[in-house]
């Protein structure tokens, strides 16, 4: 089973600081033996992979608590906007994966984000991560 394959894997991505954050992220495998994921420009991830492409990712839990018996992998990120054909390879594969929970997540983002007065656009970008 391959890192595509999973429900959650975790994503370590890096401040300008050097320092990690860590987050579980939804996955999907794409065509060209790469992962990707969909995220708001507005994101930390995003902000975090504006300037450094390099990422750890782990087969995780939708807690981020890594699976047992399964490693970290380092990986290449690159953020790709809504005009990218990738961009619609990755929705098109999460929206066909995970179903219902897509429109779930979009409702209480929007929610949460009436209520903090900060909204930002949801699954506006797409990450794909080349690993290995």
């Amino acid at each position: 089973m391959g890192l595509g394959d999973e429900k959650y894997v975790l994503l370590t991505t890096y401040k300008r600081s050097g320092d990690a954050v860590a987050t579980p992220v939804w996955c999907v495998g794409l065509d060209d033996g790469t992962i990707g994921f969909w995220t708001s420009s507005g994101s930390g991830k995003a902000k975090r992979l504006a300037h450094t492409a390099k990422v750890v990712v782990q087969p995780s839990d939708a807690r981020g608590r890594v699976k047992d018996g399964t490693s970290p992998v380092d990986g290449t990120a690159v953020v790709v906007a809504a005009d990218d054909p990738r961009y619609a390879e990755i929705q098109k594969k999460v929206k066909a994966k995970y179903g219902f929970m897509t429109k779930i997540t979009k409702f209480l983002g929007t929610v949460m984000g009436t209520l903090k007065r900060k909204r930002i656009p949801y699954g506006d970008r797409a990450v794909v991560i080349t690993v290995g």
